[in-house]
């Protein structure tokens, strides 16, 4: 049974992985990313879920995917920057941009895999992995006040 919860588990973070991209809101050309944009609008989102308990789990999924979803704007708004500046950077700059965005990637894979847990946790297990989805998010968010502040 915990086998394939897993592998059901599994499965949904990829097919999100993989789907999250198609699902991002359009934003403008010149929209600029600040780490007020990210902060605003998706710690209001992440610290909600450390506030849930796990009879309100559809409320908390609904907070958790508007702090992905916010993150996964602000990521792809700051990989079209390093793309418009590319030609402007010298190899240092080049280097250090592409390991700051993986870096963002990982860390976003990690909290993915925190939300599928909410998804799927027991309510024993509940608390815990509450907790590890924020950590994780607080974790990204000062990873991407950094990474946007370098570029």
């Amino acid at each position: 049974m915990k086998i394939r919860t897993l592998v059901f588990s599994l499965c949904t973070l990829a097919a999100q992985v993989v789907l999250s991209p198609l699902a991002m809101p359009a934003e403008p050309a010149d929209a600029k990313v600040t780490a007020k944009d990210v902060s605003r609008r998706a710690d209001e989102a992440a610290r909600a879920v450390g506030k849930y308990t796990v009879q309100e789990r559809d409320d908390a999924l609904k907070s958790a995917k508007a702090a992905l979803d916010d993150i996964d704007a602000r990521m792809h708004a700051l990989d079209r920057k390093v793309d418009r500046e590319w030609e402007h950077m010298d190899a240092l700059a080049r280097k250090n941009a592409r390991e700051a965005q993986d870096a963002l990637r990982r860390e976003r894979d990690e909290l993915a895999k925190w939300y599928g847990g909410l998804r799927y946790s027991s309510a024993e297990s509940w608390n815990e992995v509450r907790s590890g989805f924020v950590t994780s998010y607080e974790k990204l968010k000062a990873s991407f006040i950094k990474a946007a502040k370098a570029l």
